[in-house]
């Protein structure tokens, strides 16, 4: 699914301000396993993308939702309240209700809660209590049926909690409202749908909703991927998340179908770099730096699932320290020409390594011709790591993918590292190639009627090495 670029988001700082917006850095949770075979694909693509929205009573969190759920009208979406899930009342406790803390965590049955989340996240339909808040029993309504949905919104005060509950999020939201606002929207609820009188919600309060906020609330604003001041009254912050979601839901899907496909944790640093290289308007200088930043990034994503080795070393102060150690036995090798601007960061990582050349000439869509290939002699025993900006078709890479393995090296040795893929071109070389892995910094929306990629960011290897020229280049580098 295809969303609009996010313009001018790029700030010099690591946590990006912008418009009330906060961004941490959203992680895209994916499986790592080894081979799929069918039946992993299947589990893989029941899995819902979750998004939780925590914050303080009265902030605006249940407003957040139903505006991200109504942008999001062409997903299945489903919210599962916290509230659900509060302990039903002992007969100890009735008689002392309003000493009752509701907004302390032993208050809900996360146990519960991580059941009901399960059994969705499998595929199962789930009862979902309601609780009643004049009996304090969850039994006295009936109970909401919840089917199996694509996406899965989390809601409640204390849904940070618990990390149990945080690792099923694939993305988190605080709603941060000023405490007056908060305070006000509470005795404006309490009085009027509740029928309570103005002194026992000020009592209720001051004696726990307050204490609660400071000690168990706002310390869990620190597992927020996103910061949303004003809640709902932030029409701009809810329309980028709204874009940003459906970016990942299209990336979440490929990587439920797909396991060994990697695409970068994504901030707006990231698609701020993106709208950059993106631009048909930017100077060669310019492109050549944010690429250069995103190719790095990539890299050093993809170095991350090389094997390694316990290492023990000792530190200056005297002290054993556990590590890692490097994988030794790894080159790299570039699609030429585009793969080419992807060897200087994969040398700023590894000092001295290895890098072979493959050259495959593109004559229409499917013609694709070896031309040119010079690769370490003993490259069956490395690590591969094979460079390329841009998957589109996947005919290219399955053909440099093919020489690899034919020159000897096992496919789950290889690591195809991109900038952007085409969704079509990640079927063709995952469907081919099961256990090669594809780290990639975004999925494209598809190929046009060219077989470019779209939206795309037109001839890579023009516009980084400052030529023009229509026809095709056969540019030949020896081996380094």
């Amino acid at each position: 699914m295809g969303a609009k670029s996010v313009e001018d988001m790029i700030e010099a700082s690591s946590g990006v301000h912008f418009s009330g917006f906060h961004m941490n850095g959203l992680e895209l949770r994916n499986t790592q396993v080894g081979q799929p075979t069918t039946l992993a694909a299947e589990e893989m693509h029941k899995q819902p993308f979750v998004i939780g929205v925590a914050g303080g009573a009265a902030s605006g969190k249940t407003t957040v939702c139903d505006m991200i759920i109504q942008q999001l009208h062409d997903q299945r979406v489903v919210l599962v309240n916290q509230d659900s899930f509060y302990h039903d009342l002992t007969e100890e406790e009735l008689t002392r209700v309003h000493e009752y803390n509701f907004d302390h965590p032993d208050a809900f049955d996360t146990e519960q809660l991580l059941c009901a989340m399960e059994k969705l996240r499998h595929g199962q339909a789930v009862d979902i209590p309601k609780y009643d808040f004049k009996s304090y029993k969850n039994n006295v309504f009936p109970a909401r049926r919840v089917n199996p949905s694509d996406v899965i919104i989390l809601e409640g005060i204390l849904i940070f909690h618990d990390p149990r509950v945080r690792e099923l999020m694939n993305m988190k939201l605080f709603v941060d409202t000023d405490a007056d606002v908060r305070l006000a929207r509470r005795i404006r609820r309490d009085t009027v749908e509740k029928g309570r009188d103005i002194g026992t919600v000020l009592d209720q309060y001051s004696k726990f909703v307050k204490p609660a906020f400071d000690d168990f609330i706002l310390p869990t604003k620190k597992y927020a991927d996103i910061i949303i001041p004003r809640g709902g009254d932030n029409h701009v912050a809810i329309d980028l998340i709204v874009q940003h979601i459906c970016t990942k839901l299209g990336q979440h899907d490929m990587c439920k179908i797909y396991p060994n496909l990697y695409v970068i944790q994504s901030t707006f640093q990231i698609r701020g770099m993106h709208t950059l290289i993106r631009d048909s308007q930017t100077t060669k200088h310019d492109f050549v730096f944010y690429a250069d930043r995103l190719i790095r990034l990539v890299v050093e994503h993809g170095l991350g699932h090389l094997p390694f080795t316990e290492k023990q070393v000792t530190t200056p102060t005297g002290s054993v320290y556990t590590g890692v150690d490097f994988c030794k036995r790894l080159c790299g090798v570039s699609i030429i020409r585009s793969g080419e601007s992807m060897e200087n960061a994969l040398r700023a990582c590894c000092k001295g390594i290895k890098i072979g050349k493959i050259l495959i000439h593109r004559e229409g869509d499917n013609g694709q011709q070896l031309i040119y290939e010079k690769l370490p002699q003993d490259i069956s025993d490395r690590h591969v790591l094979l460079l390329d900006p841009i998957l589109g078709t996947g005919n290219s890479a399955v053909q440099a993918i093919s020489l690899l393995i034919s020159k000897g090296v096992p496919e789950s040795n290889i690591i195809f590292l991109n900038l952007i893929s085409a969704p079509q071109g990640v079927h063709v070389v995952c469907k081919r190639f099961p256990r090669i892995k594809i780290v990639t910094s975004e999925i494209e929306t598809g190929l046009n009627e060219d077989f470019r990629v779209i939206p795309g960011m037109g001839e890579f290897g023009d516009r980084y090495f400052g030529t023009d020229d229509d026809d095709d280049e056969l540019v030949v580098a020896h081996t380094q």
